[in-house]
């Protein structure tokens, strides 16, 4: 199966969202006060990544709908790999003395230096979240016949997403006792809330990108359940797919 160009911007947009949204997930941010209180605080508080993590999950959709489970696995399990290169070599720089004139180290660690909880729930969260959402995308596709794709982008969103909420809010910052229990439940329903509002209002480019690629690239995969295999990318096995091209 051959690609183009286009699936290599793609995939460079959705490692790097997902790196960017890594670093900056440390901070948290209140974007505005509710009227009412929610969980104890009238506080909207999440992680600042709710502004660009829910980017990768667009791009998840449209590789999975327009590529195929295989090839979105595949950059998910790329998008991984990077993540964990780009936090090593920040450890790693974290150990090395600075020059005797620079006082920036306690906040470059401050910012860079995520604790181990906050690493493992990005990692746990982004790997079962974004194959959650990839596998409701392929299934609905086959019950829907390729018909609603404003169903499948949306229900795998809310799927993927509450997903991942959950876990990175829990491991990272309830486990470890940074935000407490309540801020973290509290974090990982806002953030649900707006990473599902976020995939609703961005439908009609979702909509715009996905029948572009499919005309350009003559391509429009449907997966068979039994591909649905987040590990096969590790083996050898062949597995099932067809290639719908539109006319």
């Amino acid at each position: 199966m051959q690609f183009s160009g286009r699936l290599v911007i793609i995939t460079a947009l959705a490692v790097s969202i997902l790196i960017i949204s890594n670093i900056v997930a440390i901070k948290p941010v209140s974007l505005f006060e509710m009227p009412f209180e929610f969980l104890g605080s009238n506080l909207y508080v999440v992680s600042a990544s709710v502004i660009c993590f829910p980017l990768g999950y667009i791009i998840s959709d449209v590789l999975t709908e327009v590529y195929g489970f295989r090839v979105a696995r595949g950059v998910i399990w790329l998008g991984f790999a990077c993540n964990l290169l780009v936090v090593c070599i920040i450890w790693l720089v974290l150990g090395i003395p600075g020059a005797v004139f620079w006082g920036d180290q306690e906040a470059y660690e401050t910012i860079l230096g995520a604790t181990a909880w906050v690493l493992l729930g990005s990692f746990v969260a982004y790997l079962v979240g974004e194959f959650s959402n990839a596998i409701v995308m392929v299934v609905l596709k086959n019950r829907t016949k390729g018909r609603m794709l404003w169903l499948r982008t949306i229900s795998s969103t809310v799927v993927g997403q509450g997903v991942d909420s959950i876990l990175f809010y829990s491991i990272a910052f309830g486990l470890s006792g940074i935000w407490g229990w309540e801020g973290a439940i509290n974090g990982a329903i806002l953030a649900w809330l707006a990473k599902t509002v976020y995939e609703i209002a961005a439908t009609p480019l979702t909509y715009a990108v996905v029948n572009w690629l499919k005309r350009t690239e003559k391509m429009d995969v449907y997966d068979v359940p039994s591909s649905l295999n987040p590990f096969g990318v590790f083996g050898d096995a062949e597995e099932s797919s067809y290639n719908a091209a539109r006319a």
